[in-house]
């Protein structure tokens, strides 16, 4: 990178400022692509488990919150509404689907299942979400229960909790499950999560040190992205700026919460950018987009029920693959 670029993301690392910077501008990054947690709300919870589940052989700890188990809506929408949602209208299998999981793994269309004991697992469902139903998620514990130890399996579902992201003080209601799905809850998920999944972290600071950056998804991850939004989102702390090793933490919006409808709400107010900038982590967060059109998606979710192709939820699904192209592409710069 020309010296000319890092003088300018220095000055505006230096400033703590939260605006975005041009993606040809990005700082050299030292980043740990072997060691990647990631975390999900809603459509959010299933996208983290898909790429949690594919790449358990670099994926060292996964956060869900308000999702199902893999695989639960077996490639048919009418399924996802009947089942995995907010009503349980016939029993999840969750030995059908892990049943599945190990068909793939078998094949190599995703990680050896053997590589999930080596994973911390958060889960989280309010008690006063009426988006997706309890059942719902308690299915997704089940499953883990058969993959993960359990001193590194959390389950935490007895907050009176909307369908929110749940925050300190941050978003809107903590009681109501409307836009943008982040409630001041006195409830700070953000860290609860990265440190189930991290191990004890350095409590953040008042200030933010580092920016968040735009990427090119259309550019970067080509047709892979051709369901998602034209930009995806990083937060960057100034001592990764600066080329101090980091780690990689990938967090996935729930329907209705991409950029385009609700701006940088998920971006900046979920508190993860705060603990991150604290302990040296670079934050990911891929967006989707609306569409009307074949492949119908009105609520810009993430792919769980197979509107990108029946390999959605292995490695050859094109958002799995896009995601990979992303964290490339902030490791290669």
């Amino acid at each position: 990178m020309q010296k000319l670029s890092l003088a300018l993301i220095g000055a505006a690392l230096a400033s703590g400022s939260c605006t975005s910077i041009a993606a040809d501008s990005l700082p050299v990054l030292n980043l740990d692509t072997a060691q990647l947690t990631v975390s999900g709300l809603s459509s959010g919870g299933y996208m983290a488990t898909q790429y949690h589940i594919a790449n358990s052989d670099k994926v060292v700890g996964a956060a869900m919150l308000a999702s199902g188990p893999y695989y639960c809506a077996t490639n048919d929408i009418g399924v996802a509404l009947e089942r995995c949602v907010n009503k349980v209208d016939t029993p999840i299998d969750v030995n059908a689907l892990n049943a599945q999981a190990k068909k793939w793994a078998d094949s190599g269309a995703i990680a050896p299942l053997e590589g999930l004991k080596n994973s911390n697992v958060w889960l989280f469902h309010g008690t006063a979400d009426a988006r997706v139903n309890s059942k719902v998620s308690d299915a997704l514990f089940t499953q883990y229960q058969q993959w993960v130890p359990e001193t590194q399996l959390t389950y935490v579902n007895d907050q009176p909790f909307a369908h929110v992201f749940p925050t300190l003080d941050q978003g809107g209601s903590c009681t109501e499950s409307a836009s943008p799905y982040v409630g001041k809850c006195e409830y700070d998920a953000a860290g609860e999560l990265l440190n189930a999944l991290l191990g004890e972290l350095t409590p953040p600071d008042e200030s933010l040190s580092g920016t968040v950056v735009t990427l090119d998804q259309q550019a970067i991850a080509g047709d892979d992205a051709s369901t998602m939004g034209d930009e995806a989102y990083a937060y960057i702390p100034a001592d990764c700026a600066a080329g101090e090793a980091c780690r990689v933490h990938v967090s996935f919006h729930g329907c209705n919460q991409y950029a385009d409808a609700v701006n940088l709400a998920y971006v900046e107010q979920t508190g993860l950018n705060r603990w991150a900038d604290d302990n040296q982590i670079v934050v990911l967060y891929p967006q989707t987009k609306k569409s009307l059109l074949m492949p119908m998606n009105p609520q810009g979710c993430w792919d769980w029920w197979g509107y990108t192709g029946d390999q959605y939820a292995t490695k050859n699904g094109p958002q799995l693959k896009a995601v990979d192209a992303l964290i490339s592409h902030l490791a290669k710069r």
